[in-house]
């Protein structure tokens, strides 16, 4: 068997040939306002990144990574600033100030950052943590020099743009993300509440990244822009851009749209704060959950402190995956639905955890949990370490990295991360040096200093009305928070960098490579179709075997029954158990995974190529030899009955589950969620299974997609175990659509003193076709709901600040689709939402968009399709498509012709015809005792029902 180590990766093409680490001068014309820090080949490492270093006479640090295998760059500004650099009483300010950074600068108009992007064809967001905050975009190459613009001119040319209006606005907008995220979301106030608890007052990590809303009421524009002042320097940022680059260019763009701007106040790395608790802790939280959970966190060190590795082996021990002794223990015997270890690591700290999510049918209070997690870190003792545990995480921090490594921008985050904490683009050489380290004594130790017999914060997350099911009475209460007094401050004064040319001119895209669709061979393995194509950037394989079978074979009464039999072939075989299988793939670096659709099942198969052949045999195991078990289908059974009523929990799963149902009809499969209904699910037997397998998973429906950088012939060799596969014809089934939700109607469900309501706007519509009216009404629809500055999203989050996000799209499958708009929007807004929604679509519908829009779609859209073709995930999607609905490449030349034709007459007439509102549906989950009254002033017959769809009295 082999392991990841036994090959070079390089990952790039900027391959020099000296020694793997140095500070040189090449050829590359580079401005005496830089300093060429390091070039790095990566020739003689395992797993390298080629970069090279330098930083510009102000402090920006930059770090370039040249490849040339796609049409693409990716430009990451990181600046080391995030919540654990705010003050006591000024939580959410990092957080915050991201949002800020997208509206607008000096020579940037308010929404142009993001319309800029998407119609050079590009994707972006801002990221923030405890410890960092990222901007990132990715872009066809020939964009860079515009994306430069854009992030220099935030950073050095911003406080003048930023006005009181868009303060408010952007306050607005955090909060609905708060509630989007915690207060409205089951389990949300977790963390919030475990650092509260772990850390003590005052200390960076006591509170959430997002902050607490009394603070961001307190809150003024002045004291947003002091942070700004204090953080923001190009000398606390890293600026990383890989791609498709020539070094020389970049570094000179860099030098102008940087080099004005002054350095910041000069910043040290945060002190590490050592953490200690007296006792353990012991709190709890009644929520509107229906699955109880267990956390337990112990302190232990920081991030890239010498114990990180062991600790890692350690969490990987007790509580990762299969093989796992949380997972003998807890989630095997079925006494909960999911239990795992963690070792999560920040700049100034880590912890160990163990999270167990009871099953209720089986444990009924978390106080009879406790005692087996804790028994199982004394299992570990007695255990020890054994050899395929170091193998096992060894082999899957690497082979996890490759993985990270598919796509330019997971190559740039690396570089941009391992460098604003380590100063050391190069952290992947460290990091497989320190885990090859490990030993087995390391781990034991590790074990007897942090967790044996150390205090933890223990957490207890119950439904309402259960206290009594908590593990431990609470030994903690949450504190009031000191919020220090506001202390008088000079008057704030900035001015803006100064130039040498006209920086409000926007840099023109410089000349687009030619783009064209990946390579795609065609083949059989016993006589299955294969469709491959070849990704030849990373030395990985990535299988989908594909049958024509799931939610629609089944039985009205037996729903569920497809997602039951995929997660069965998940469990022991006749050859292996569920545990062995689990070692081997994490030995190999490997994963297999199975799940079943409405339309197909798959099981995708994830490895390295040097390791294809024992993967697929793996995998074949799994597939062609089940056991079904029967205690095995009980567990997974009773674990499916209860994800079915925890979904009920989630406002957003049921606001979409009860609008499909609405759409398609209750008498079909396709109205219903992939788990099933708890009445449907109760009935399914073993013996069901075993006769869908055996009726439904067949060769003769089957087909086989690959991107691998192995040859075809290779890959049909690696798949020859598939021959063993048997199975007979299988008859079609056709489904009928047939709406049940009247048009003209709001359906209303109750979700008590919920943070948000849900709001689901639309109608049964077109089914896919990708050259059809389908594709043609996906363009119609991009500047209504499709885009980030669409209509709809502009008007309710950046324009009313009502909602963290809203769209509206077009969602089609081979045998029927729907038109939806939706969003999660503040309760209190709830009404206002729904009328904003209206109007939106409503205009869009009378008059269409309007040529500008149109302009708009056709740049962002087409400029896109550099971004289309680069992952083995994104080739895999275009070969799903390709299989799914019978096409083959060419129908992407249609696509870029319907595309280039695409008029704003035709828009105008498929947003007449597809965008009524008088034929569309309203879905609204949220709290009934403040809005329901409110809601009939929008004039609509009004229904209430209950999670399932059934009218409640």
């Amino acid at each position: 068997m082999n392991t990841p180590f036994a090959r070079l990766l390089l990952l790039g093409t900027a391959v020099i040939a000296f020694s793997a680490c140095q500070t040189v001068t090449d050829e590359t014309n580079v401005s005496d306002r830089f300093e060429l820090v390091e070039t790095y080949t990566g020739e003689e490492a395992e797993v390298a990144i080629p970069y090279e270093k330098y930083v510009l006479d102000n402090g920006l640090t930059v770090v370039l990574h040249e490849d040339k295998s796609d049409p693409l760059v990716h430009v990451d500004v990181t600046y080391h600033v995030g919540s654990g650099r705010e003050e006591v009483g000024k939580s959410g300010f990092a957080h915050f100030f991201e949002h800020m950074m997208f509206q607008g600068s000096i020579n940037v108009a308010d929404e142009q950052h993001f319309k800029l992007i998407t119609e050079s064809g590009g994707t972006l967001n801002g990221t923030t943590n405890s410890d960092r905050t990222n901007y990132f975009q990715t872009v066809p190459s020939n964009q860079l020099e515009r994306m430069l613009w854009l992030e220099a001119d935030r950073m050095g040319f911003l406080l003048d743009a930023v006005t009181q209006e868009k303060f408010e606005v952007q306050r607005d907008t955090v909060k609905n993300e708060r509630g989007q995220r915690v207060d409205n979301r089951p389990y949300g106030l977790l963390w919030e509440r475990v650092g509260e608890a772990m850390y003590p007052e005052g200390h960076p990590y006591s509170w959430s990244t997002i902050g607490y809303l009394e603070d961001l009421d307190r809150a003024d524009l002045d004291d947003l822009k002091r942070f700004f002042m204090r953080w923001y320097g190009p000398n606390n940022a890293t600026l990383t851009i890989g791609g498709d680059i020539d070094k020389a260019e970049t570094l000179a763009m860099i030098e102008k749209y940087f080099g004005s701007i002054p350095r910041g106040p000069e910043v040290e790395n945060p002190e590490k704060l050592p953490v200690k608790l007296d006792a353990d802790r012991y709190i709890s939280l009644e929520d509107n959950v229906q699955l109880p959970l267990l956390y337990m966190a112990w302190p232990t060190v920081y991030a890239n402190h010498p114990d990180e590795a062991p600790l890692d082996v350690l969490m990987n021990i007790v509580g990762s995956g299969q093989t796992s002794l949380l997972y003998k223990n807890l989630t095997k015997p079925g006494l909960t639905v999911q239990a795992n270890a963690g070792h999560g690591c920040r700049e100034l700290h880590c912890s160990f955890t163990m999270t167990a999510v009871a099953n209720p049918a089986n444990m009924e209070s978390l106080a009879d949990l406790e005692p087996i997690m804790r028994d199982t870190l004394a299992e570990f003792e007695t255990r020890g370490v054994e050899d395929d545990d170091l193998t096992r995480v060894k082999s899957s921090i690497v082979s996890g990295m490759i993985y990270g490594l598919e796509s330019v921008s997971g190559k740039v985050s690396r570089l941009a991360a391992y460098n604003t904490f380590r100063d050391n683009p190069n952290g992947i050489a460290e990091d497989i040096e320190r885990y090859q380290s490990v030993t087995k004594a390391d781990v034991q130790r590790v074990y007897e200093e942090y967790i044996k017999g150390k205090p933890a914060v223990i957490m207890s997350i119950v439904p309402k009305g259960k206290p009594e099911t908590i593990a431990r009475l609470d030994t903690w209460d949450r504190y009031d928070r000191t919020i220090p007094a506001k202390t008088a401050v000079d008057t704030f004064e900035w001015s803006a960098p100064v130039d040498n040319f006209d920086r409000s001119v926007v840099p023109a895209s410089g000349e687009a490579r030619l783009i064209t669709a990946p390579d795609v061979y065609e083949g059989s393995v016993a006589g299955i179709p294969l469709l491959g194509a070849i990704n030849s950037e990373t030395p990985t394989t990535t299988i989908q075997i594909r049958t024509k079978t799931g939610q629609k074979d089944e039985a009205l009464d037996k729903l569920g029954l497809a997602s039951l039999t995929m997660q069965m072939l998940s469990e022991a075989s006749e050859t292996m158990s569920v545990e062995d299988r689990s070692n081997e793939l994490a030995k190999l670096g490997s994963s297999v995974n199975g799940g079943a659709g409405d339309i197909y099942s798959t099981l995708t198969i994830r490895t390295l190529s040097e390791n294809v052949d024992e993967t697929v045999r793996i995998a074949m195991d799994s597939m062609l030899n089940p056991k079904f078990d029967p205690v095995d289908f009980e567990r997974v059974k009773s674990n499916q009955l209860q994800s079915i009523e925890a979904a009920k929990k989630n406002p957003s799963t049921v606001a979409t589950n009860l609008f499909n149902k609405m759409v398609y009809g209750a008498d079909n499969a396709y109205a219903y969620a992939g788990a099933g209904l708890t009445e449907t699910v109760e009935t399914i037997t073993l013996e069901d299974v075993r006769d869908f397998y055996a009726t439904n998973l067949s060769p003769t429906i089957a087909s086989i997609l690959v991107v691998s950088d192995l040859s075809q012939s290779r890959i049909e060799e690696a798949l020859s175990p598939i021959s063993a596969w048997e199975g007979g014809e299988v008859a079609p089934v056709e489904i009928n659509v047939t709406p049940t939700g009247v048009p003209g109607t709001l359906y209303f469900v109750d979700k008590p003193d919920a943070a948000q309501s849900e709001i689901r706007i639309g109608k049964a519509s077109l089914a896919y076709n990708p050259t059809g009216e389908f594709y043609r009404s996906t363009l119609m629809n991009y500047p209504l709901g499709g885009a980030f500055n669409s209509r709809i999203n502009i008007n309710l989050r950046e324009d009313k600040g009502y909602t963290y996000g809203a769209r509206g799209r077009f969602i089609g499958q081979m045998d029927r689709g729907q038109y939806r708009a939706s969003s999660g929007v503040r309760s209190d807004v709830t009404t206002e939402s729904v009328e904003e929604f209206f109007k939106e679509i409503r205009a869009y519908h009378e008059s269409g968009p309007t040529p500008e829009e149109i302009a708009f779609t056709k740049a962002a859209i087409g400029q896109s399709e550099a971004r289309q073709y680069e992952t083995p995930f994104q080739k895999l999607n275009i070969l799903s498509r390709m299989d799914t609905y019978e096409v083959g490449t060419e129908h992407i030349d249609e696509q870029k012709e319907i595309l280039r034709a695409f008029t704003e007459g035709e828009a105008d007439a498929l947003a007449a015809k597809h965008l009524d509102l008088d034929e569309m549906i309203v879905v609204v989950v949220g709290d009934k005792a403040t809005q329901l009254e409110k809601l009939r002033t929008l004039g609509l017959p009004i229904i209430e029902v209950d999670a399932d769809g059934n009218p409640v009295n």
